[in-house]
């Protein structure tokens, strides 16, 4: 039973959705589509990612629009072949958080085995301040790729959810995600007691974790409808990488067809009858933020 349904108003049987966009920022199609799926009303959040280039303009366009719901995608890690990003706050290879070619690494692994606590505290902080500075007031900090979900990062990432009274995307520990974040069972083990000691200081945490596909070049509506079909009562973050077909798009990733198969489905009145027929309760990081504060 999740103590923040009965702060947002809703009974333990509902089923709450933040149905989030990552990576915003990352290229302009993924701001467009971010934009124009919110203003059709099928996701509710999304996150900016503060080391890309199209950060600036990301941000200008949230900051003028002070009630969008947005918050801070942590990223350590820059995944693609010939468009890379890097670390905002050092140059410096000692932190661990660079590869051969001065980007952030391109796995999850490389950054965990090379990057000091340390130095991923100050990025992170650094990522933080400058969403804060962009003139964006975000709503939660998520994470790319779930880089910090490791124990040389996890405690910085809450840091900053801690710092600045937001919610930081964490799994219910009960939930069928947190196994498979954490497959160690002794250390599952001592981060469920964390998990649950950050909820009764009053953390959200999320009871389910799901993602629309990034393995289906095609139309995924019946891939949503058997996604929210399966949803459970209690918080989900809905997960989506929603970008509009763009060749800057096409050049930089080779699943930009998926990318354009979530907008493209999330962008259709067939998803709104789905989410109204399930009874789905969509909600954003905006209402947990102000429930939590």
């Amino acid at each position: 039973m999740n103590p923040f349904m009965k702060k947002l108003g809703l009974s333990n049987s509902d089923r709450a959705v933040i149905v989030h966009v990552d990576d915003v920022g990352m290229c302009l199609s993924s701001i467009e589509a971010f934009f124009d799926l919110y203003d059709f009303g099928t996701i509710s959040s999304g996150a900016l990612m503060a080391p890309c280039p199209w950060f600036p303009e990301a941000a200008a366009r949230c900051a003028s629009l002070p009630d969008v719901d947005v918050g801070i995608h942590a990223t350590l890690t820059s995944e693609w072949k010939g468009y890379r990003w890097g670390p905002v706050s050092t140059r410096d290879p000692a932190s661990g958080l660079m590869d051969a070619e001065g980007y952030f690494p391109r796995v999850c692994e490389e950054v965990q085995s090379k990057g000091t606590p340390e130095a991923a505290a100050r990025e992170l902080a650094a990522q933080a301040a400058m969403v804060y500075a962009a003139g964006v007031d975000p709503t939660h900090i998520d994470s790319h790729m779930g880089a910090v979900a490791h124990e040389k990062f996890v405690e910085a990432y809450i840091a900053q959810a801690v710092a600045h009274t937001i919610p930081a995307m964490l799994p219910n520990p009960d939930s069928a995600i947190f196994a498979s974040i954490v497959p160690d069972a002794e250390r599952r083990a001592q981060f469920a007691v964390y998990l649950r000691q950050l909820e009764e200081r009053g953390m959200p945490l999320m009871d389910s974790i799901v993602a629309m596909p990034l393995d289906e070049p095609k139309d995924q509506t019946e891939t949503v409808r058997r996604l929210f079909g399966s949803l459970s009562e209690g918080i989900t973050h809905f997960i989506l990488h929603a970008s509009t077909d763009s060749p800057e798009l096409r050049a930089i990733t080779p699943d930009w067809e998926s990318r354009v198969w979530n907008y493209r489905t999330m962008r259709s009145d067939e998803v709104k009858k789905i989410i109204e027929r399930e009874g789905i309760v969509l909600i954003g990081y905006r209402a947990l933020r102000d429930a939590m504060r």
